[in-house]
């Protein structure tokens, strides 16, 4: 049984400026959309399926990519 599912998009919030850091994903990840990159404050979880989809990742390295490129 999977918990965690709702809970989980709870803990993970962007901070920065998400303008300039879906740039960067985008300039690294070129098969990211302006649409893959939507982000709503408080709709975390969405945007990390988006992009999971789109990069065939699971949610936790959606996580470290996006903290990856937050932290360069």
């Amino acid at each position: 049984m999977d918990t965690n599912h709702n809970n989980g998009n709870e803990s993970f919030k962007i901070t920065g400026d998400w303008k300039m850091l879906s740039k960067q994903l985008k300039e690294k990840f070129s098969l990211l959309t302006e649409s893959d990159l939507k982000y709503e404050e408080g709709k975390e979880g969405e945007l990390l399926g988006r992009m999971g989809y789109r990069l065939s990742k699971n949610r936790e390295e959606v996580i470290y990519i996006i903290k990856k490129i937050n932290l360069s």
